[in-house]
This record gives C-alpha cells, sequence and structure tokens, in this order.
C-alpha cells in the first residue's frame, strides 16, 4: 500500500509518500481501500512536533477517511465486502489501505459521497460534542465560535442552525466573510481589523455570549473567559496560537504557553462560569458516545441539515501543498488527501 509518512518534525519537506505492506485484518477489524483522507490540525501538529499524542516519526497519521470495505476479519457483523463507508483510525488514515476496529466504521448512506464522508469524522464529531454534550446549547444562545471559517466551525455554524433562535459570531479574515454567512453566521468578526473582544461586546450590549468555542489558546482563553456571560461556559479544543506556518519554533510555543490562565474553583464559583476541555483523541474508549454522535450527525446529513464544505482535495504527492491550506489559514472549511 502507499501511505504518507512524517519522516521527521518540521515543516513540510519531511512529509514522503512511501509503499508499505497492506495490513491485515484481525478479529472484529475491517480493512478499508481508502477513497479519500482527511487532513486535520492534529495531523499539522504532528508533523511541527506539537501534537503529544502522535508517534514517534516516522510515521503516519490521520484520523478519517472514506472508502470501500475490504476484507473483514472474524466476527465482524453487519459490514461487507464492498460496502462504501467512512471510519475513524487512530492515526495510520493517510493510506491507501486502513484497518480499524468495526465499531469505528460507519456505512455511508447512498446520497453521502465519499468527499463528504471523509470530510465529517473529525470536524462534526468535535463541533457536536462541544455543543451538545458539553455545552448543551438552548434556543436563544449566544455563541462565539473562532476560525469559523476552518473545518470544525464551519460544522458548528451549521450546528447552531439545528437550535431555534440561536446567535452566532465568528472570527474570520474580512475575505472569509461571505463564506461563514452562507453557513449560519450572524455576525463575522475580522479578527485582523477589529478587537474581537470589544465587537462581541458592541454586539451582545456588554452581557456577553454563552458560549466560547476556543481552539487558539494562550491569551484567547482568559479573553473568552471574560466574555462569557452568567452561567457561560468556555471550551477550549486546540492551541492554533503555537502555529507560525512552517517548523516549530520553540521560543513561540512557550510564550503561547506562559500566557495561559490558570482558574481556581473559587473563581469559577464566584464568577458563575465554566471552563471545560475537548480533546476528541482521548475519547476513543467511548465507543458508544462516539457511534452514538456520528450515527446522528448522518442522519442531519441525510435530512439536509448538514454538509460539509470541501475546500481541496490534494493527492498524497501534493500533501504539503494540503498542509500548506490550513497551516496558513487558505482554506475554507476541509481539506483532504487521496491516496
Amino acid at each position: 500500500m502507499r501511505a504518507l509518512f512524517i519522516t521527521k518534525h518540521g515543516g513540510p519537506e519531511v512529509l514522503e509518500v512511501r509503499e508499505a505492506p497492506t495490513p491485515e485484518p484481525k478479529a472484529g477489524e475491517v480493512r478499508v481501500a481508502v477513497a479519500l483522507a482527511g487532513l486535520n490540525f492534529a495531523e499539522l501538529s504532528a508533523r511541527q512536533g506539537l501534537y503529544p499524542d502522535a508517534p514517534k516519526p516516522p510515521c503516519v497519521v490521520g484520523y478519517e477517511g472514506s472508502g470501500t470495505v475490504e476484507a473483514t476479519g472474524d466476527g465482524v457483523a453487519g459490514l461487507a465486502e464492498g460496502d462504501r463507508v467512512l471510519f475513524m483510525s487512530r492515526f495510520g488514515g493517510h493510506s491507501s489501505h486502513v484497518v480499524v476496529p468495526v465499531d469505528q466504521v460507519l456505512r455511508m448512506p447512498d446520497s453521502m459521497s465519499f468527499e463528504d464522508g471523509a470530510a465529517m469524522p473529525v470536524n462534526y464529531l468535535t463541533a457536536h460534542h462541544m455543543l451538545f454534550e458539553i455545552a448543551r446549547i438552548r434556543p436563544g444562545a449566544h455563541v462565539l465560535i473562532h476560525m469559523a471559517a476552518g473545518g470544525v466551525g464551519t460544522a458548528a455554524l451549521q450546528l447552531c442552525r439545528t437550535v431555534e433562535d440561536v446567535t452566532t459570531y465568528g472570527t474570520a479574515s474580512a475575505s472569509k466573510h461571505d463564506y461563514v454567512r452562507g453557513h449560519g453566521c450572524t455576525h463575522p468578526i475580522d479578527y485582523r481589523s477589529k478587537d474581537y473582544v470589544e465587537e462581541v461586546r458592541r454586539l451582545t450590549d456588554g452581557r456577553g455570549v454563552d458560549v466560547v468555542l476556543d481552539a487558539l489558546g494562550g491569551a484567547d482563553w482568559r479573553k473568552g473567559y471574560e466574555l462569557l456571560a452568567p452561567v457561560g461556559i468556555l471550551i477550549a479544543f486546540g492551541l492554533a496560537n503555537t502555529n507560525t506556518g512552517g517548523k516549530r519554533r520553540l521560543l513561540h510555543v512557550l510564550a503561547q504557553l506562559a500566557r495561559i490562565p490558570r482558574y481556581s474553583p473559587m473563581r469559577l464559583m464566584d464568577d458563575n462560569r465554566t471552563v471545560s476541555g475537548c480533546n476528541m483523541g482521548h475519547l476513543w474508549d467511548e465507543k458508544a458516545l462516539l457511534r452514538r454522535q456520528l450515527e446522528a450527525l448522518v442522519r442531519l446529513y441525510e435530512e439536509g441539515t448538514i454538509r460539509p464544505h470541501v475546500h481541496a482535495i490534494h493527492p498524497f504527492e501534493q500533501a504539503a501543498e494540503a498542509f500548506g491550506e490550513l497551516e496558513h489559514g487558505r482554506n475554507l472549511g476541509k481539506v483532504l488527501l487521496r491516496p
């Protein structure tokens, strides 16, 4: 099989397509011939050496994809050779073939393309988990979404539209405002020309928001906390501020880490606010939870309520360009890789 390897930590030049043995499924596993694989900030961070959960290089990362069932191990029921599926993988997804446990594979409806199937799992599960499992948003809520034009941001905007009278505030560069409006953003905010804190306060008449979805980290977590209305919740789900658009810069990373605020239970109690975290990569053992959420997302897709936006599809040989889309903030929605 063909696989995209991170040969060592560094810039895009460390990516290399290599041949590797095609894996065989064991009991309870399924081998999928991958049509398309998703690309996320986690894999970008792994390449830069900023993702502690990633395997040591040389390694193959990749959390999700779509394709066709090619073989099944003993004890697998409900899936057969030739079935069109989407899958989640704990790394290894950036390959032409992947073996995953059967409970991490879901048959795609006939209406779902391989493109949409590969674009759904990580981004939409993350957004769904934050909004409905952690924040439990209600009608009339006000939600601030950072990086609103990205994969998770797009998913969050679409999912907020499934709840009545939710007002969304999305940070994005001015050139992306039409895009985020098209996916449901009530108030796009150009973070480059405006102080988003002042703008949110102005738009909410000083009350603030009920939910902040923050993948930026560092000082922005402090800003987000201060923007919370009474009983509001800040959900941290990334540290994009450590990204410098290339190789890891240790001093920059340390500076961002130093700006992370510290929260005490006493202050949280006095402020009537909540701080929570979301790392879907640490929920692999919660199989029933993940599958329930993924099945709910597929139903919403079949209803036409949500639909991924695929920004670009790059062959493995153009992986450096694909990573660059995320690295330099050029993407609108999802970037995919084709083995």
